[in-house]
């Protein structure tokens, strides 16, 4: 270990030398390599950590650029996979980090390849059907993950440690997550910054020794309103949850559990279906559609919202049609973009 490298993390008392040999030795898994996931990477990769794996399934866009902080023109360019990108730039950052690096959509059974061993895993995810298969695969196996999300000027994190705390999925029986996604909010960097900030300092907690010193409570914050709020959801954990309960089946990791697409033969079109079977609310949609560019129609049994080549229409069943595209990658893009 270059001590010199790690010499002002080192004088902080609660790291010190101990602590900064602890983090040498552990492994975190990263899960997404967008704004979250790289800033996450960046952090954790200049502080020492021994092992960084990185899992995201798209390539740098230009767009990207205003808050993925370790991407350039040239990544956008060449439409180079962000997992590489961040690879690439890291192995320049640090060389003593060692750092591997999955361009895969995260699927069950992928990440059930990858995850067993980590000592942490970190929400850089952009969409709750991914979030929700980590939080199974994390109560599965007993490693803590630390949520994170943003949009527009506002954020949130929680620490998840299984056999402790709620689990994600009692979280979203709360009701206290929000489905506002980037692209209908925007985001702003700052914005990012904190929540990549709250991420990494809970994770340097978790893996140099200092559990003790974990936030207990749900963190949301808005920095345009300089607005900052912390709850206590330690009474929300729920004891018949089937992701973190006493009977435990971790539906999220069933074959059946993920977005069901479907390419219509001849119609450059792309069905998709969420496996939740729970009703889309199309008047609550359609308020937040309005705030784009595109161009929002409805009738009594559809919403349609297009947008240059694109049109995607939402049925009160859940169901979407993106038309426009045979690409089922494609059509997730967009529809993850839009509906979280």
């Amino acid at each position: 270990m270059d001590k010199d490298r790690y010499s002002r993390q080192i004088r902080f008392r609660a790291i010190g030398e101990n602590g900064q040999t602890a983090l040498s030795q552990k492994h975190v898994i990263v899960i997404g390599a967008g704004a979250l996931g790289s800033g996450i990477a960046e952090t954790l990769t200049r502080a020492g950590i021994g092992t960084l794996t990185i899992i995201d399934r798209d390539y740098v866009e230009s767009s990207n650029l205003q808050r993925q902080s370790l991407y350039s023109n040239a990544d956008a360019a060449a439409r180079l996979p962000k997992a590489i990108a961040a690879r690439n730039r890291l192995n320049e950052i640090n060389p003593d980090v060692v750092i591997h690096a999955h361009v895969l959509d995260a699927a069950p059974a992928d990440l059930e390849k990858l995850v067993p061993g980590a000592d942490l895993l970190m929400d850089g995810t952009d969409n709750f059907d991914t979030r929700l298969i980590v939080n199974d695969l994390a109560q599965k196996h007993g490693i803590p993950w630390i949520y994170g999300a943003c949009v527009g000027s506002s954020g949130m994190s929680f620490t998840i440690l299984p056999g402790s705390t709620p689990c994600l999925s009692c979280l979203l029986a709360s009701g206290i997550m929000t489905g506002e996604t980037c692209d209908i909010g925007g985001i702003v960097a700052p914005a990012v910054q904190a929540v990549v900030a709250h991420q990494t300092v809970e994770a340097l907690k978790l893996l140099t020794g200092n559990e003790m010193d974990l936030r207990q409570t749900f963190l949301t914050f808005d920095l345009w309103r300089n607005q900052h709020y912390e709850v206590d959801l330690s009474g929300m954990r729920n004891p018949g949850c089937p992701s973190c309960g006493s009977e435990r089946t971790y539906p999220h990791l069933a074959a059946g559990s993920r977005l069901k697409a479907a390419v219509l033969c001849g119609r450059d079109t792309v069905q998709l279906r969420p496996s939740n079977g729970l009703p889309l609310n199309l008047n609550q949609l359609a308020e937040l559609l309005e705030r784009l560019d595109g161009h929002l129609d409805r009738n009594p049994y559809l919403l349609s919202y297009s947008h240059e080549d694109k049109r995607l229409v939402f049925f009160p069943d859940g169901r979407v049609l993106v038309h426009g595209t045979n690409s089922i990658a494609e059509a997730k893009r967009l529809y993850h973009g839009l509906i979280g």
